[in-house]
């Protein structure tokens, strides 16, 4: 049962999640006690949860409450829902390309601590990407994408403004390409913001960029982990272009990307922070690194990272309650108009309809793949060379991942990072268990918050 119903609690309040229709539910203390006592029954005997009979009495709750409780659990399907058979789905699953990760850049103007690419180099010589290169990746994309229509592609380093007169050829020739393959591409640009100057912003947003403006929150934690490449202090002018990007485009198309490590724990501060200098929408994201790197996350951090979660919950419904809304990435799920089935099982498509490109045209699974050792799987002028890692890929769905099936966040995370399991446990079938742990805890805060805003608008309302 455990594994298509959740219960859990946010925002001081207890909730019911229905795993298999995603549907949220508001339940009270005395529901929680008869959830838990069911959930013992069928530890100890699973077949007792097929048809089972309210019992006389269950410690601490009244008879009559009882009773209504179990009707209205049995009215849910709590004592009757299957696993319905879905696996069968990804057999007609299309091996086409939706989106391509443009290495424009191997290179960086700032030297982050944790940087998986090796601050800008991944590994290799330090380079930019030519036109000929990026027009190739763009040919490669469309014809590539069958039947998909709109299609992706994020400008990427590195930094990708070290290259900027490439990104503009490229978007050019890529919009030209694009119209006559009758699609369209929808570009991004991720950036440290460091060189994000006027004229730069100004055609960015002539041109509709989405942009990711990468900041780590306090000036006194940016600046320890994202220094210059020089050493010196970056946050007073990476804030400050930040910040005319935001105003410039209307508080629209952009997300503050930040990533939080063992240096800072306290994060909500940082995501505050950043809240504070006027952005709306904000990602701080953990550091992709194990355990051993000085800044890894570790077990023992979990409890302090779970109540930094509830506090970003807590200040989120605070900003909504105010109407000023903060659009919190990790806590942005949508239950009545989610991905579709196939999205829930497959995830983000890395290695299958998604790859990375890097400045000499090779193919990898994505960017955190790129560089690594056994992964390279073709050329933007030959195709995809190595099908075999393709069909791993494709096959590597939440079905395929140890431990998946029976997570009730399966859906919600369709099987986690493939990089990630490959990093900490060499294989992508074996999922990061702390990257697990944290993502569970951000659905429930983001599952809370859902309710917890529903009922405000419904109270305003009123």
């Amino acid at each position: 049962m455990r594994s298509l119903f959740h219960w859990f609690h946010a925002l001081s309040r207890h909730w019911l999640y229905d795993v298999l229709h995603g549907s949220l539910f508001e339940i009270d203390h005395d529901t929680i006690k008869v959830l838990d006592w069911i959930a013992d029954q069928e530890s100890g005997n699973p077949e007792s949860a097929a048809s089972p009979a309210c019992p006389d009495q269950i410690p601490g709750v009244d008879r009559t409450a009882l009773q209504a409780i179990w009707n209205d659990l049995r009215v849910l399907g709590l004592f009757s829902v299957q696993e319905a058979e879905l696996p069968r789905i990804k057999q007609n699953k299309p091996a086409n390309l939706k989106a391509l990760c443009l290495h424009i850049a191997h290179d960086c103007n700032l030297r982050c601590r944790y940087c998986f690419g090796e601050t800008g180099a991944f590994g290799g010589d330090r380079s930019l990407m030519s036109p000929e290169i990026a027009f190739a990746a763009i040919d490669f994309l469309l014809q590539e994408s069958g039947p998909y229509d709109h299609l992706e592609l994020d400008f990427f380093g590195g930094e990708p403004l070290l290259n900027f007169e490439t990104v503009k050829k490229t978007v050019a020739y890529g919009r030209q390409a694009a119209q006559a393959a009758q699609k369209n591409i929808h570009f991004t640009l991720t950036t440290n913001s460091y060189n994000l100057d006027d004229e730069k912003l100004a055609y960015l947003n002539a041109q509709g960029l989405l942009l990711v403006l990468s900041a780590d929150g306090r000036p006194a934690v940016h600046d320890y982990m994202r220094p210059g490449a020089g050493g010196q202090a970056t946050s007073e002018r990476i804030l400050k272009n930040i910040g005319n990007a935001v105003r410039s485009r209307n508080d629209s198309d952009y997300y503050v990307r930040g990533t939080f490590t063992r240096h800072n724990l306290d994060f909500a501060t940082d995501v505050k922070f950043l809240y504070d200098q006027g952005f709306r929408s904000i990602s701080v994201e953990p550091v992709i690194a194990g355990p051993e790197a000085p800044y890894g996350i570790r077990e023992q951090d979990l409890p302090g990272i779970y109540a930094e979660y509830d506090k970003l919950a807590d200040f989120c419904l605070e900003c909504a309650a105010a109407g000023d809304p903060l659009r919190y990435f990790h806590f942005a799920i949508d239950l009545e108009h989610g991905p579709c089935i196939l999205k829930l099982i497959s995830g983000c498509g890395a290695g299958y309809d998604y790859l990375a490109v890097t400045p000499t045209g090779d193919l990898y699974p994505c960017h955190q793949f790129v560089g690594r050792e056994g992964f390279r799987m073709g050329h933007v002028t030959t195709g995809i060379e190595r099908t075999d890692l393709r069909q791993a890929f494709g096959g590597a769905d939440l079905f395929a991942k140890e431990g998946c099936t029976q997570c009730w966040a399966r859906f919600l995370c369709s099987g986690g990072c493939h990089a990630n399991a490959h990093l900490i446990n060499g294989d992508i079938l074996q999922p990061d268990r702390m990257g697990c742990a944290l993502l569970k805890k951000r659905m429930e805060c983001a599952l809370g918050l859902q309710g917890a805003i529903k009922e405000l608008k419904q109270v305003s309302a009123s």
